[in-house]
């Protein structure tokens, strides 16, 4: 049985190879019967598309890969809390659950009532969260330098 650190680990390889090119280092996978069905990362400078977040890229690749729009069956592991716009996809997708590490108290999706997932979408933080904080944290200190 996989744990849910098992797969945010993945996430976190994720988030450091868009780190690498120069993104904001999210990463997310999604997770259906304990298989990987999709690997993203942010790519908003690189395709240069404000809405290429780790999440929306994921959501695509595995409604692809299942042939399916609706991910109930699936669980999403994010680095960081998902923003208002990838929790609201998130609902549109009904996925059943959504996994995140670090949280996001400026744009993250949690500080919005009513809660803007799925109804029926379990959500789970701070997995792996110090590891995925540090992530961000050391990015935008190199930035700023």
């Amino acid at each position: 049985m996989f744990s849910d650190e098992y797969f945010m680990k993945i996430a976190l390889r994720e988030a450091e190879n868009a780190s690498e090119k120069g993104e904001i280092p999210v990463g997310a996978i999604i997770v259906c019967n304990e298989a990987i069905v999709a690997k993203a990362h942010n790519q908003t400078e690189q395709l240069n598309d404000f809405t290429a977040h780790a999440e929306m890229l994921a959501f695509t690749s595995a409604s692809n890969y299942l042939s399916n729009k609706y991910l109930e069956n699936c669980t999403l592991y994010v680095t960081l809390e998902p923003c208002s716009m990838c929790a609201s996809a998130a609902a549109w997708t009904k996925i059943g659950r959504i996994v995140f590490g670090a949280s996001d108290p400026k744009k993250g999706f949690s500080k919005y009532e009513p809660s803007l997932v799925h109804p029926k979408t379990e959500v789970v933080s701070g997995v792996l969260e110090e590891e995925c904080l540090a992530l961000i944290q050391n990015f935008f200190e190199i930035k700023r330098k």
